[in-house]
C-alpha cells in the first residue's frame, strides 16, 4: 500500500485514492528504466505533501509581497545555501517550477527576441528548449544547431567551434535529454569565450551524478547551470538555476517577476531535503552505482547484439537503436511496458523514422539503483528486454506476459520508497 497511508483521501475521494494506490503498486511491480524518473525518499514525499502548499510567497526571502513568511523564508534560504554548497556555485535560484521554465529564464536573462542561440539538435539528443522549432525557443529566437558524428554518436567539438565562430550566438547550450556520454564542459567554455557567448549547461539528467562525484561538474566553466531536481538528484518535481554572482540579479529578475509568480513552497522544502540527502556520503555511493549499473546493462545489451548510440554510456543513460532488430521503438516500448519494464521510445541520431514512431529506446538506471539493484541483475534485465523485442517481432504476447511475472517476482525482494507490502 502507499506510504504514507492515505486515510483522508480514501474517505474523501475513493476514486482518486484508488488510482494513487494503483500507481504506487505499478511503480513497485515494474522495472522503471525511464531515464528522467526516480523514487524520492519518504522525507521528500512528506515535505512535498505538507501544509506549505497552502502558502503564497511571491518575491524572494526578505522581499515578499505577502505577509506570513516567517517560516517560508528560512526554508528557501536553506535550499539556496544547500544548493550552493553541493554544487560549488556562487548563486542559486530554487524557485523555477520545472526545467523548461528554468531554461526560459536563461533566455529572458541574456537574450532579446531574434537573438541567435546554439544548442544540440533535438534528434541528436538535445532538448526542446535548446532552440528546437516546435518550442517557443525556436520560434522567438534564431536557432543554430550542432550535431553528433554519424560514425560514433559523439559531439564533434571542432564542428561546435566552427559553427559558433560562424554564427556568433549570444547563448550556447551544452547538455541534453539523450546524451549518454560525458559532457566536455571545459571545451564548451573555451568555445563560448572565443565566440563571445554565454555558456549554459543543462544538467537536468546528470545533476545527481555531478553531486555524487560520478560526472564532471560544469561549475567554474559554465556561466549558468540549469537543472531539474528530480531525475538522478532524487528530489521533487522542480528546478534550479545556478550561476556566478555576476549573473545573479539577471537570473532572479528573469524568474520573478519575469516568468512566474509565487513559488511552490512545498516543493522548495522538498528540494532542500533532497539537497541535504545528496550531500551525505551514501549519495556518492548511489551516484557511482547508477553509472556502474548503466555500464553493466549496456555491456549486456551489446553482448546480445544491440546497437547502442555512441557504443555505450558514461552516465545513467543508454540509447538503443533497434533498426538492426527490425522492430520500431514505439511497439517495443509498449510491449516492454506490458512486460513490466518501463522505458520510452526515442529518436536516435540520423533516425529515418518519424519522431512519434522512432527507431530507438531510451533507458536509464537511476530508479532501479534506488531500489537496490546492482550490476549482477543487469544481464537478466538485458535478457528480458531482448526476449520482449523478439516477442514483438514474433507477435508472441504469451512471452510478454511471462516476462511480466518474472519481473514482479524479482522486484518483490527490493523495497520501494512510498510503498509498503501488506503484512
Amino acid at each position: 500500500m502507499h506510504q504514507p497511508a492515505l486515510p483522508h483521501l480514501q474517505s474523501q475521494d475513493p476514486e482518486i485514492a484508488g488510482l494513487v494506490e494503483a500507481e504506487a503498486r505499478r511503480q513497485f511491480e515494474k522495472i522503471r528504466l525511464i531515464a528522467s524518473e526516480n523514487y524520492v525518499s519518504p522525507a521528500v514525499l512528506e515535505a512535498t505533501g505538507s501544509v506549505l502548499t497552502n502558502k503564497y510567497s511571491e518575491g524572494y526571502a526578505g522581499r515578499r509581497y505577502y505577509e506570513g513568511q516567517q517560516n517560508v523564508d528560512p526554508i528557501e534560504l536553506l535550499a539556496i545555501e544547500r544548493a550552493k554548497a553541493l554544487f560549488g556555485v556562487e548563486h542559486a535560484n530554487v524557485q523555477p517550477y520545472s526545467g523548461s521554465p528554468a531554461n526560459l529564464a536563461v533566455y529572458l536573462a541574456f537574450l532579446q527576441p531574434g537573438d541567435t542561440v546554439m544548442g544540440l539538435s533535438l534528434p541528436m539528443g538535445g532538448h526542446l528548449t535548446h532552440g528546437w522549432s516546435v518550442s517557443a525557443t525556436g520560434r522567438w529566437f534564431n536557432p543554430v544547431r550542432y550535431e553528433v558524428r554519424a560514425e560514433d554518436g559523439r559531439v564533434d567539438m571542432d564542428q561546435v567551434r566552427d559553427l559558433a565562430l560562424k554564427e556568433r550566438p549570444k547563448l550556447i547550450w551544452c547538455g541534453g535529454t539523450a546524451v549518454p556520454r560525458t559532457i566536455d564542459f571545459p571545451a564548451f567554455a573555451e568555445i563560448a569565450r572565443e565566440a563571445g557567448a554565454v555558456l549554459a549547461a543543462d544538467v537536468a539528467h546528470i545533476a545527481g551524478l555531478i553531486a555524487g562525484g560520478a560526472h564532471p561538474s560544469p561549475a567554474g566553466h559554465a556561466d549558468v547551470i540549469t537543472t531539474t531536481t528530480h531525475k538522478t538528484l532524487r528530489g521533487p518535481r522542480g528546478a534550479m538555476i545556478l550561476s556566478t554572482q555576476e549573473h545573479a540579479k539577471a537570473i532572479d529578475k528573469a524568474v520573478f517577476p519575469g516568468l512566474q509568480g509565487g513559488p511552490h513552497d512545498h516543493t522548495t522544502a522538498a528540494i532542500a531535503v533532497a539537497l541535504d540527502e545528496a550531500s551525505r556520503p551514501g549519495f556518492a555511493a548511489y551516484a557511482h552505482q547508477v553509472v556502474a549499473n548503466a555500464k553493466a546493462l549496456a555491456a549486456a545489451l551489446l553482448e546480445r547484439g544491440y546497437d547502442l548510440v555512441s557504443g555505450g554510456t558514461d552516465n545513467h543513460l543508454v540509447l538503443i537503436d533497434l533498426t538492426g532488430k527490425g522492430v520500431p521503438g514505439k511497439p517495443a516500448a509498449q510491449a516492454l511496458d506490458r512486460a513490466g519494464i518501463e522505458l520510452n521510445y526515442n529518436a536516435v541520431p540520423f533516425d529515418p523514422r518519424k519522431p512519434f514512431d522512432p527507431s530507438g529506446l531510451r533507458l536509464g538506471t537511476a530508479a532501479i539503483t534506488t531500489r537496490g539493484l546492482t550490476e549482477d541483475r543487469m544481464p537478466r534485465i538485458a535478457a528480458w528486454i531482448d526476449e520482449v523485442v523478439q516477442a514483438v517481432a514474433a507477435e508472441d504476447e504469451a512471452a510478454v506476459a511471462r516476462v511480466a511475472g518474472e519481473v514482479r517476482e524479482l522486484l518483490a525482494g527490493y523495497p520501494m520508497p512510498g510503498w509498503a507490502t501488506a503484512p
